[in-house]
């Protein structure tokens, strides 16, 4: 079956990875993909549950939402079994990243608009910063060439649905259940 995503995603990989090239670019999308990875993401949700109130119930939103998240993309991953642009596409720059797992649906990316959207539905005051971050690290994946420009928007769109499902579903229905079970500290309404 033909691609029809493929001008799209040439389009933008050449506009991202090529055309875009530059010294500073280099420096951020390389170090502002780590955003997005398993170590900053499990680091800033352990310091959440550490803190007391507020911090502690944004912090147990986020893991619930990095779970699901992570879920439908490890699932999608092993479904579609997308080759990374860097072991097709010729002449790209890879800045000696070397993967050894599947493209579709960028994790990076969905994790960061998983978190970005629980912190938004949180704090409406810290929304377009959480977003701006979120969506540099998205085009940090197409940057470095380890994701085409479908890949992150898949990504985008199952972090936002699933910390969406957490936020309004999933934590609404938990937290009824633990505010019964346990003394919270603090006012959590959302």
């Amino acid at each position: 079956m033909k691609n029809p995503f493929k001008s799209f995603d040439n389009f933008f990989i050449n506009l991202i990875n090529r055309k875009m090239n530059n010294k500073f670019f280099n420096f951020m999308f390389y170090y502002i993909t780590h955003l997005g990875g398993l170590v900053f993401l499990s680091l800033l949700t352990l310091s959440l549950l550490f803190i007391k109130g507020q911090p502690r119930k944004l912090g147990l939103e986020i893991l619930l939402g990095q779970v699901l998240t992570s879920a439908i993309v490890q699932i999608l991953k092993r479904i579609f079994l997308r080759n990374r642009p860097y072991w097709i596409l010729d002449n790209l720059n890879t800045y000696g990243i070397d993967l050894s797992d599947y493209s579709f649906p960028s994790g990076h990316s969905a994790a960061s608009f998983s978190v970005a959207t629980i912190v938004a539905c949180n704090y409406s005051n810290l929304a377009l910063i959480v977003f701006i971050l979120a969506g540099l690290v998205a085009i940090s994946r197409i940057y470095l060439a380890v994701h085409y420009p479908t890949d992150v928007l898949a990504g985008i769109i199952i972090g936002v649905a699933s910390s969406l499902a957490v936020h309004y579903f999933i934590f609404s229905a938990l937290y009824v259940y633990l505010e019964n079970k346990f003394t919270w500290e603090g006012n959590y309404t959302c």
